[in-house]
């Protein structure tokens, strides 16, 4: 019989795919994640990992074997918590992946809350210009852009938000202030690189300009805004990503609006452990009162 323990080395060198990374996870020697695989393996006489150069790739049978490996964590997480009861210390990680500019904007700068409350969960948040996959337990949490259609996750709608066009004083004294959609056209803009685009609900310069005038493309929205605030162009960017950075100004807010929705994803094998619960009902919180910045509430009146 295989040591039941080496299954969380297994995991996660399957999630890492490096035994440096995922020891540092594991808080040990990588020559000891490494030792537990060997160990595993010989005990159920099969390969599991093809080791290359380039890291830790799972065969067959490491595929196959995953499946049940997580059942098994996931059942442990339950026993831990659900034995434990509710009313001890809560600890452990709680990784949450979020759209770069909800993470860098909006989230990271408002968890002190959270963790006057919660001093033993850490919370990994993870800016990624792409989905985590839950399934592949990249994240426990993950905020998205749609809400998902294959997969055992469990999506709930976390808020609605505004975008519109910005630009800088200094942009607008030297190339004009646009009074209609059609002024647009000649202006220089700056937006997302088309074929590495991870969304549909990212593409809408296109919708908003005929054959728009791109001077510059990132992959970061960070980087947009940066681009936007040094004078290189109009960009469409969140209102509450703006709303941070003195010297953005909206430009024609009530023609260029867009509004998108964010959604809180979780694996249906996570949604009750107690750690995850609570900070997804932490960020549900938060949203619901700040309403009035996600949705760009009174940006009209003040354009």
């Amino acid at each position: 019989m295989f040591d039941w323990n080496d299954l969380r080395f297994f995991l996660e060198v399957s999630r890492r795919g490096r035994l440096v990374t995922a020891a540092r996870h594991l808080a040990v020697d990588h020559t000891t994640v490494s030792r537990r695989i060997q160990a595993l393996e010989e005990r159920m006489n099969t390969k599991l990992f093809d080791r290359t150069p380039a890291g830790y790739s799972l065969t067959p049978a490491g595929a196959q074997l995953v499946e049940y490996a997580e059942a098994m964590e996931t059942t442990a997480f339950a026993i831990q918590e659900s034995i434990a009861g509710q009313d001890l210390h809560l600890s452990g990680t709680v990784r949450v992946g979020a759209p770069e500019g909800f993470a860098t904007a909006f989230l990271g700068a408002r968890l002190q809350p959270f963790f006057a409350t919660h001093p033993g969960i850490q919370i990994d948040l993870v800016a990624a210009p792409r989905y985590l996959s839950l399934s592949k337990r990249e994240a426990d949490l993950a905020i998205g852009l749609a809400r998902p259609t294959s997969g055992r996750l469990v999506a709930r709608k976390l808020t609605d938000y505004r975008l519109c066009l910005y630009a800088t004083p200094a942009y607008l004294e030297r190339a004009g202030t646009p009074r209609t959609l059609k002024e647009l056209e000649g202006h220089d803009f700056i937006g997302y690189v088309d074929d590495l685009i991870f969304a549909p609900e990212l593409r809408y310069l296109d919708k908003l300009v005929r054959a728009p005038q791109v001077v510059m493309r990132s992959t970061s929205l960070v980087v947009q805004r940066d681009a936007t605030l040094a004078g290189l162009g109009l960009c469409i960017l969140p209102c509450f990503v703006a709303a941070t950075v003195p010297g953005l100004v909206p430009v024609m807010p009530r023609e260029t609006s867009i509004q998108r929705s964010f959604w809180l994803v979780t694996h249906a094998d996570l949604r009750d452990i107690v750690r995850v619960r609570t900070v997804a009902e932490y960020i549900r919180d938060l949203v619901r009162r700040e309403q009035d910045l996600l949705i760009g509430r009174g940006l009209d009146e003040t354009a």
